[in-house]
């Protein structure tokens, strides 16, 4: 097991943006990088032994600057959408940018996490990086201090550990935005992927894609994946919701959610027998399907656009600081925010 640090890139401010690439005993490669805590590479091999980077990226750490369908990236403070741009806690509204129609997505497009330079520390197998931001930054409040730590093993296992302590009640909803496709990341579109989840139930959302506040059954409808389906099969159905999102842009709820962690997706490739299952403490995922992936230059000349990857972005539900149904986000004042999630990558 290696872990090597190298230039990425300049940050506006003149700061060194760094590359942190950890290399295991099977070869497989996870490469990380300090702006954004974004993974950038994880390239092993199919069941011919060609080896591929499955991760959708960019070259240079400057880009990921440039980055309008988030890719890579960890999401914070808030990942997901909040509703009409504010919440209420503790009996004081907190006003959010305006930046998703009427909403309010991923904190702040230019100023969240995603485009912060974040401190990097490398261990053994593992690259931490932490981050402090202050009361009222970005709207929420609480002077708060994150990690978010990668980690590989040898089993191919590419953990997340996020961490979070605040002085004062907060939203904490941290998320990675990785672009998988398993056939490569150059490599086209992700409809034959076939995917499973744990999720007998998902929450449908509103054309802004606002949770209405149900817990709606998969059962009968497109959105079920609780048996293995290809991603194409009804991607395209006459479903109000796939309608609304163009295709799957939808929080699944995840079943027998308890806190631990718990298997709830596998995800295939059968043209390279690469496989991806995912791990979660969390009680939610944001299964995307790259529905509106602008067209951009990506790693090594890959042009990517509309459903070159696709998301499994663990999370606590959108909206849940106004949903006061659905599990709370609500983290601080002793209260720590403490997740894993973990991809790990295998061939069938």
């Amino acid at each position: 097991m290696s872990v090597v640090r190298s230039p990425f890139g300049q940050y506006p401010d003149g700061r060194e943006i760094d590359l942190y690439t950890i290399t295991n005993k099977m070869g497989m490669q996870a490469a990380v990088t300090n702006l954004g805590a974004a993974l950038v590479r994880a390239a092993y091999p199919d069941r011919e032994g060609r080896m591929a980077d499955v991760v959708l990226g960019f070259d240079r750490g400057e880009d990921y600057l440039n980055n309008p369908s988030f890719l890579g990236v960890v999401i914070g403070p808030n990942a997901n959408r909040t509703a009409g741009a504010s919440f209420c806690l503790d009996g004081i509204t907190y006003r959010l940018d305006v930046n998703d129609g009427a909403n309010n997505l991923h904190s702040h497009k230019e100023n969240g996490w995603h485009k912060r330079l974040w401190k990097g520390v490398a261990g053994d197998d593992s690259v931490t990086f932490t981050l402090e931001d202050s009361h009222g930054s970005l709207g929420f409040p609480g002077n708060r201090k994150v990690s978010v730590t990668y980690s590989l093993d040898d089993e191919n296992a590419l953990k997340i550990h996020y961490h979070g302590i605040s002085d004062c009640r907060t939203i904490l909803n941290m998320t990675n935005h990785s672009y998988f496709n398993l056939e490569g990341h150059d490599s086209g579109g992700i409809e034959n992927h076939r995917l499973w989840l744990a999720a007998s139930a998902y929450t449908p959302a509103d054309a802004g894609s606002i949770p209405t506040g149900e817990i709606a059954g998969v059962k009968g409808t497109p959105m079920d994946f609780t048996a293995e389906k290809k991603i194409g099969a009804e991607i395209g159905a006459d479903f109000e919701q796939l309608i609304f999102a163009g295709g799957y842009d939808h929080n699944w709820v995840i079943d027998g959610w308890d806190g631990t962690l718990r298997h709830f997706a596998a995800l295939k490739a059968p043209g390279t027998g690469r496989i991806m299952d995912v791990y979660t403490t969390l009680p939610g995922v944001q299964f995307y399907s790259g529905n509106f992936i602008d067209r951009q230059s990506g790693k090594a000349g890959a042009v990517y656009e509309v459903r070159s990857g696709l998301c499994l972005e663990t999370q606590y539900f959108p909206d849940s600081a106004n949903k006061p149904e659905f599990p709370e986000d609500i983290f601080g004042d002793g209260k720590e925010y403490d997740s894993v999630t973990v991809y790990r990558f295998g061939i069938v």
